[in-house]
């Protein structure tokens, strides 16, 4: 031990004694990583980032929102819900999504009210609809393409977060199927299917568990949420996530699993959880690897990471006012041969548009430049200012003010 001290005082004191003789860090910042001693922060500026500015960082970008049209919420009263869209796909000279829809008597009461027709949660009793657009901005609501099976096949409670796969010519729709009132021990429920011959259908449920549940003692032994499948190396890469560490300190993170059939058999990576982060998983093709959007939770929230194998992950961007559970248009979700061109556009959700006992969720549009095809300079701003309504949105609970109105002054 005391040796490794003595190593490290040397090299500190080599690397210190020839910083004293370097001459200041040059105004104009260079494109490349100097040859010179470096601070640890600037030297993450070359080592973690695919550029050492914002602006050059193919990762970086700002997110930007607009409504959408063609979507009725009854007034917003709560009964009406659509989340989590699927990634976005062009087919039949349209653009189609699909998502988690929710049509039921009155708002969501919580598990200990709910019944068959009283939904617990916002993705309790739902359905997945689809819907098409000719520009991505004004849809057009199809109907459903998933209903809820008869009792106990999977999905007979509730069938929700839905995402899309083409391969060899058939679709497939992988999606979590509900065989419980959600929340009665949390939002168990395992990965199910189905496929067709056209994003219209009609779809064959496969009738089976695609990705189980891990066994007693791993992380993701409870749930396995938000499939999200990808064609990388020729192979089936779908991603999920789970809950795990128990309450009221859970942790959130995604895992992979790999096959080569939509179907399966599919198998577990290893090295699971890949992504320590992020509350849904919304990831695409970029350059020889895979990009993940990780959003809200866990220590490297906000931020897009990069993994040139589709599993060693590292943070590529730190960014703000990420699309919560966005399903991205990617063109090349399916066959990027190595050269994944990366996302402009897609649809995400906002899961607070109604108010107080109105609770439901709506759709809307995000763009964004992380696309190698794509050069927009306002994409690549940093320091999105927001009006003080919406900081002031964000204030002290009523526990928080009551306990700093009791501190004593000068403390």
């Amino acid at each position: 031990m005391k040796r490794l001290f003595l190593n490290f005082l040397l090299v500190f004191c080599c690397s210190y004694s020839q910083a004293q003789d370097l001459p200041a860090f040059p105004f104009k910042l260079p494109a490349k990583k100097p040859d010179r001693v470096l601070s640890a922060a600037m030297n993450r500026l070359y080592d973690q980032y695919m550029a050492p500015t914002p602006q050059e960082n193919e990762l970086y970008s700002q997110f930007k929102y607009t409504e959408l049209q063609g979507f009725d919420y009854h007034d917003g009263d709560g009964t009406i819900s659509r989340r989590d869209p699927s990634k976005i796909i062009f087919a039949n000279g349209k653009y189609y999504v699909w998502y988690t829809y929710r049509n039921t008597p009155v708002p969501p009461q919580g598990p200990d009210k709910a019944n068959d027709t009283i939904p617990s949660s916002d993705w309790d009793l739902s359905e997945i609809w689809y819907a098409t657009s000719l520009d991505g901005f004004v849809w057009k609501e199809q109907g459903v393409a998933i209903s809820r099976p008869p009792k106990p096949q999977v999905g007979w409670r509730s069938v929700s977060t839905a995402d899309i796969l083409f391969f060899e010519g058939k679709y497939y729709l992988y999606y979590q199927g509900f065989m419980e009132i959600s929340g009665k021990r949390g939002d168990d429920c395992p990965v199910t299917a189905s496929y067709a011959d056209s994003p219209d259908g009609p779809w064959t449920p496969c009738n089976k568990i695609v990705i189980p549940n891990g066994k007693e003692g791993a992380w993701d032994q409870f749930s396995i949420h938000d499939p999200y499948p990808l064609i990388y190396n020729g192979k089936i890469y779908l991603y999920y996530k789970s809950d795990y560490n128990g309450k009221p300190d859970l942790i959130r993170s995604s895992g992979l699993a790999v096959a080569d059939h939509p179907l399966g058999p599919f198998k577990k990576n290893p090295l699971n959880p890949v992504l320590n982060s992020g509350h849904e998983t919304t990831l695409f093709p970029f350059k020889k690897g895979i990009a993940a959007m990780v959003i809200r939770d866990g220590q490297e929230h906000n931020t897009i990471q990069y993994a040139e194998d589709g599993i060693q992950f590292e943070i590529a961007a730190h960014v703000s006012l990420m699309p919560n559970a966005a399903g991205p248009f990617i063109a090349d979700a399916f066959d990027s041969k190595g050269n994944g061109r990366g996302i402009t556009w897609g649809l995400s959700h906002f899961t607070n548009a109604g108010s107080r006992g109105k609770q439901h969720s709506i759709l809307g549009r995000f763009d964004c430049d992380l696309s190698l095809d794509l050069d927009d300079p306002f994409m690549k701003k940093t320091g999105a200012l927001l009006s003080p309504e919406i900081h002031f949105q964000n204030g002290l609970n009523k526990e928080q003010m009551q306990r700093i109105k009791s501190e004593k002054p000068g403390r």
